[in-house]
Order: structure tokens, then C-alpha cells, then sequence
């Protein structure tokens, strides 16, 4: 099979012919009709995220059809050439994060893609059936984006409701790929106002059109001041920043009011100087971890509402150096999704 492979840091990716992987006891293995070019993959590339082997497939968010499965795994409600999206945060199965559904926490760190070989290849193999979700009806391109450009925001999302009650305001900060389905989740699940923080216009627009109600860049020398006023007395209730440098952290701290909270997303190593009088009264500052096989099952069902928008580009395995240069110079609008045996990009 053809597969775009990483074999050492900073390199670039090599499309190379492998073996077609066998699925074992237990596994399936998926014929990849989409694989979405992610910034962890980026940060794995250039090396800020450590503890991936090289040569290696990366690949984590991922949704095709069963091809075959391994002994043991028929029989438990797909069949081959079922449209499947797979869920990635593999864990053990057997410690109290994956017992209680939450097995992207898990210690073990098998996530698709940055310790099993991932889905930038024709196929992959997944190793149980708990991890796949029926796609029914859903196009495999744009559900591939949706297993972690969209789950990711939507998990991050649902940890700060609890504090948008009517009245309160939201602060985004980084309207990209993450962002743009964040915008539309807080848009969706809560009555707050939604302030958006990007230094890029035509993202800030994109933010105006999926619901932002304030747009602001943080480049104006009175970014916080004109946050404080579009959140008005009741402040800034949550603040989600999907950036994660040291100034995003810095402004979204300064703006999160009592009782609030702050999510950091992004993984750009930035980091903030937490202390007693730093952050307002009993404010609390968590990251977020992508998200649940539950809640993916909760972001599938709003895209099959028609109620979320996806701003996908489709690409094929062989221009998968030219995706992610564009990546990471923020060239692309929404999300890149590698489509192996397309010929045409954006077909």
C-alpha cells in the first residue's frame, strides 16, 4: 500500500510503498477514505512533541470502511465495507481513566497515528471494534476532521458550560481550524456572547459568520479593555484559548473573570505565571485533552443535523509536504484532509 511516511524529525514526509497491515486477534483493519493533517502532527514533526518512533505513519483523525477483520472480531455490529468513523484516544481498556470513558487519558498513549501506525496510507488498522462509530450517512472526508478538529473544541467547550449562564461571555482566542467548530459549539450549547480573539481579518470574519457576536484583535493595544466591554458586568465567564503561546495565555488570564474559567487547547508550550493574585478570585485555569468515544458520538450526530459547518479542503497522500508547509504558516482557512488515491486536490 502506499503510505506517506515520517522517518526522522524534521524531515519531510516520503510517500513509500509498505505492506498492507494484517489485522491480529481482536483488530480490524479500515480502508482510509480521509485522514486529517492536524498541528499535533506538525508539532510531532518538527520534534516539540517527543516519544513517537521513527520511520512512522502518522494520521489521527480517521474515517473509511472496513476492509477485514482479525479472529475474533466479526460478529460485533459491523460488517465488511461498513462506513466507519474511528474514534482515536486507544487506551488499555482496563485502568479507571478507560473504564470510566476516558481513554485518551489513558497512560499507555496509544492514540492512532502517534504510537499505532496512523492513517496518512491507504489502510490502517485499528485495534478493537469499540473503537469505531458508524459514519451512517456522513461524507468519510469531512468525518474524518470531525474525530479531533471538531471533538477537541467540543470537549473544551463542555467544560466551561457549567459557567455560560445567560448574561456571561466567552472568549475564544485562535479561530482556525479548532476554533471555527469551537465558535459554533459555544453558539450551539449556550446563551453566551461569543468574543473572538485572532490577528487574522479573514479569520475573524469566518468567526463573524459562524455566530461570533464581537470580533477582536489582539494586536490593538486595548485588546483587553475592548473584551471587558463587549463582556459587559457580568464578565468574561469562560476563556478557551487555542493558541497556547505565552501572550494568548497572558490576555485570556487577565480577561477571565471570578469564578471563571480558563481552557487552554493550543499546543504552542506557552505557559503563565499562576499565583494567588494573578487570576481573579477563584478562577480556575485546566487544559483539554481532545475528547470521549462518547462525545465524538455526541459531534456526530450534530453534523449529521446539518447543523455544523466544515470547512474542508481535500488532498492527495502526494501533496502532503505541500499541506503541511501551508499549516504551519496558518494557510489554511478550516482543515486539510488527505483523501490516499485521490489525484486532484479540493476535488
Amino acid at each position: 500500500m502506499k503510505a506517506a511516511r515520517l522517518n526522522e524529525v524534521g524531515a519531510d514526509f516520503v510517500i513509500e510503498d509498505i505492506p498492507t497491515p494484517e489485522p491480529g486477534p481482536g483488530e480490524v483493519l479500515i480502508r482510509i477514505g480521509g485522514s486529517g493533517a492536524c498541528h499535533s502532527d506538525l508539532h510531532v514533526k518538527s520534534g516539540e512533541i517527543p516519544g513517537v518512533a521513527f520511520p512512522h505513519t502518522l494520521g489521527h483523525e480517521n474515517a473509511g470502511w472496513i476492509e477485514s477483520f482479525g479472529p475474533g472480531a466479526e460478529g460485533k455490529g459491523f460488517e465488511v465495507g461498513d462506513a466507519v468513523v474511528v474514534f482515536g484516544g486507544w487506551g488499555c481498556g482496563h485502568c479507571r481513566f478507560c473504564l470510566g470513558g476516558k481513554e485518551q487519558l489513558c497512560n499507555t498513549f496509544l492514540w492512532g497515528g502517534m504510537g499505532p501506525e496512523g492513517g496518512y496510507a491507504e489502510y490502517m488498522v485499528v485495534p478493537s471494534v469499540r473503537h469505531l462509530i458508524p459514519a451512517d450517512g456522513l461524507d468519510p472526508v469531512e468525518a474524518a476532521a470531525l474525530t479531533d478538529a471538531a471533538l477537541t473544541p467540543y470537549s473544551a467547550v463542555k467544560k466551561a458550560l457549567p459557567h455560560l449562564v445567560p448574561g456571561t461571555s466567552a472568549v475564544l482566542i485562535g479561530a482556525g481550524g479548532l476554533g471555527q467548530y469551537g465558535v459554533q459549539f459555544l453558539k450551539l450549547l449556550s446563551p453566551a456572547k461569543v468574543i473572538v480573539v485572532d490577528t487574522d481579518e479573514k479569520k475573524r470574519q469566518t468567526a463573524r459568520e459562524l455566530g461570533a457576536d464581537v470580533t477582536v484583535d489582539p494586536r490593538d493595544a486595548d485588546a483587553a479593555e475592548q473584551i471587558r466591554n463587549a463582556a459587559g458586568q457580568d464578565g468574561v465567564a469562560a476563556v478557551l484559548d487555542f493558541v497556547g503561546i505565552d501572550t494568548t495565555m497572558a490576555l485570556g488570564a487577565g480577561v477571565v473573570d471570578r469564578l471563571g474559567i480558563f481552557v487552554l487547547v493550543g499546543l504552542a508550550g506557552g505557559s503563565f505565571p499562576f499565583s494567588f493574585f494573578r487570576v481573579a478570585a477563584q478562577a480556575t485555569m485546566t487544559t483539554s485533552n481532545w475528547g470521549t468515544r462518547n462525545e465524538l458520538e455526541e459531534v456526530l450526530a450534530l453534523a449529521r443535523s446539518g447543523r455544523l459547518v466544515s470547512a474542508i479542503e481535500r488532498h492527495s497522500l502526494s501533496e502532503i509536504n505541500e499541506v503541511f508547509e501551508r499549516l504551519a504558516t496558518g494557510q489554511i482557512p478550516g482543515r486539510a484532509v488527505l483523501v490516499p488515491g485521490a489525484s486532484s486536490s479540493n476535488g
